[in-house]
């Protein structure tokens, strides 16, 4: 095996003299000369794979499935069904109840779309932390609760309010009749409403239709 001087003189770096015996000295010749290909080599393979690398513009050879690609595999989507497909509507009211859609409600009622629910509540005084619970427990969390008080509009438990308002719902207390109308007209606008309603006295309530 022959030697260039280049070849010498990195070898005698690497591998000063350390006997004069030819044959130590030529096999450490050879493995000098192994070992700056080999560096050698993985100098020229560094050079040209750091471009690809280092590209801002990475690409696969093949497309993944969802099954295969771990990003997919780590990706999760939860989706909440936020808006009502068709809310119910109040048609009418009367001392002994309600006419919903069609359906007649006899005494106090809760509605929470699409349900209609009897709510037992006797008068706005009966209105408490326990007799709401039903409308904050709901998911998704409705956005108004309508509070219908009878004939006249009543003042409500100032802990029931504050109840409500730390869940997040906005709370809006009138007299029944103008209750309904509130509820329908925010369920036209697709809101995410609830309410818990009180049907009027017989002496001062006047049955209304709506069309």
């Amino acid at each position: 095996m022959q030697l260039g001087s280049s070849d010498r003189s990195v070898t005698k770096n690497l591998f000063p003299t350390v006997c004069s015996d030819n044959s130590v000295n030529m096999a450490a010749a050879v493995c000098g000369r192994f070992l700056l290909q080999r560096s050698t080599q993985g100098f020229l393979f560094s050079s040209k794979a750091a471009p690809a690398f280092s590209s801002p513009f990475l690409c696969r050879a093949h497309r993944l499935e969802p099954g295969d690609d771990e990003l997919y595999q780590r990706t999760t989507v939860s989706v909440m069904k936020r808006e009502q497909d068709n809310g119910i509507l109040i048609h009418s009211y009367s001392p002994a109840g309600f006419n919903i859609d069609g359906n007649r409600v006899f005494g106090p009622c809760a509605l929470v779309p699409p349900a209609i629910l009897q709510w037992n509540v006797g008068s706005y005084k009966d209105i408490t932390e326990e007799s709401v619970s039903l409308f904050h427990m709901l998911e998704p969390t409705i956005e108004i609760l309508i509070l219908g008080t009878g004939a006249k509009l009543e003042r409500i438990n100032p802990t029931v309010l504050a109840l409500l308002r730390r869940k997040g719902i906005a709370v809006e207390v009138q007299d029944t009749p103008n209750a309904c109308a509130t509820f329908n007209f925010l369920t036209s606008e697709r809101r995410m409403v609830a309410a818990g309603l009180i049907p009027p006295s017989p002496s001062t309530a006047l049955e209304v239709q709506e069309d």
